[in-house]
């Protein structure tokens, strides 16, 4: 009896953990979503407006920190809070472009590779699998050697790096669909090829393209960050949260906010997709809820 007890406790647990983590999840996409939505009005400065003469003051709960500047300023006198808001848009604005771009590509080749099958959906995989071997580091010097460190090269890399992984998963899920009753009525119907792709199968694979984005976007924060961080993405005098980390650095012994902000605001960001990302995994997927 007692033992079916603690085994009633440990799930009461369990659920309950998954119960916060969701909440958890909103909250930080609450907080990013609204600092998007609203930066004009909460950033209290221009975030690329310096003043040499108050050049990496702490933040205000640190001795020569003030309140006009919250979280301190960088090396330039900018206020730091202003350029953390305004560098929400950028990192969602790139995250966005990047999935538009290789998740259309991506789930065009999943659909015809897995529609149309045979020769083509072999030769499509091949090429998957060939793209999923190259190292995309190299592709991305390649690119921003060409056009150049910016936004719009790291939307050209990781769409032309990005693009298989929604592919593969498509196909997976086409693969599925065509087999149904409904596809074979549709065919009876005299419903076309393409007419039963993109309105009988695509619209059946929505849930997985939701779940797929919304974790990706978490992931291309963080590559963005470190593209920039490394040179690779947006130049100064952007606010991107990479930039930020990467002009910081050399000051980290002592002024740690140059740094510790950005980090935070990253950590934010990609927790509040990710765990987003799972939840609504398991409320679309019934196999997800029987675990």
């Amino acid at each position: 009896m007692f033992a079916k007890l603690k085994k009633t406790d440990k799930s009461n647990e369990e659920r309950a953990g998954r119960i916060s983590l969701p909440y958890v999840g909103l909250a930080c996409l609450a907080l990013f979503f609204l600092t998007v939505i609203f930066a004009d009005l909460l950033a209290p400065y221009d975030p690329f407006a310096g003043d040499l003469a108050n050049q990496t003051l702490p933040p205000f709960w640190q001795e020569g920190g003030s309140a006009k500047n919250l979280l301190g300023t960088d090396m330039l006198g900018r206020d730091v809070l202003s350029r953390l808001i305004h560098g929400s848009r950028i990192s969602l604005l790139i995250s966005v472009g990047c999935i538009a771009f290789y998740g259309t590509i991506g789930i065009m080749i999943g659909l015809i590779s897995g529609f149309v099958g045979g020769k083509t959906d072999m030769f499509l995989m091949r090429v998957a699998d060939f793209w999923i071997s190259l190292p995309a580091i190299i592709v991305i010097f390649i690119l921003a050697s060409i056009r150049g460190p910016s936004a719009e090269t790291i939307i050209l890399a990781f769409g032309i790096m990005g693009w298989p992984n929604y592919a593969r998963i498509v196909r997976g899920e086409t693969l599925s669909l065509k087999q149904r009753d409904f596809i074979r009525l549709a065919r009876v119907a005299g419903c076309g090829n393409l007419r039963i792709m993109f309105s009988h199968v695509l619209p059946n694979i929505f849930n997985t393209i939701i779940i797929l984005a919304t974790i990706d976007i978490g992931g291309i924060i963080v590559l963005t960050a470190t593209m920039s961080f490394l040179g690779l993405g947006t130049q100064p005098p952007s606010c991107d949260w990479g930039l930020m980390l990467a002009e910081g650095r050399q000051y980290i012994t002592y002024a740690w906010w140059l740094v510790a902000f950005p980090g935070i605001a990253i950590v934010i960001a990609v927790l509040g997709f990710n765990l987003t990302g799972d939840w609504i995994r398991e409320l679309l997927d019934p196999k997800q809820k029987l675990r």
